[in-house]
């Protein structure tokens, strides 16, 4: 499966990119949260569990329940508050 992946803020500055497109066999937003984990120690600092990691699919906001199709988007990004 196809996965074009996001992330915004903080997680980006940490990964040190802001996109990629990842091919692996997973079925949902925390399969794929927990393959990214294994790529180091930049994917851990930005996207471990303990962090407040909020999570959309096709630009909808979701948990990581959420099941993947293929060329799907997957966006991470901190949580935001407005004033």
């Amino acid at each position: 499966m196809k996965v074009t992946v996001r992330y915004f803020a903080s997680i980006r500055e940490a990964i040190g990119h802001g996109s990629e497109v990842i091919e692996a066999d997973v079925k949902t937003v925390e399969t794929l949260r927990d393959l990214l984990l294994t790529r180091g120690a930049k994917y851990q600092e930005a996207l471990s569990a303990e962090r407040a990691v909020r999570m959309a699919l096709n630009q909808s906001v979701c948990d990581g329940t959420a099941l993947l199709q293929d060329n799907c988007e997957v966006a991470f990004f901190p949580p935001v508050t407005g004033g």
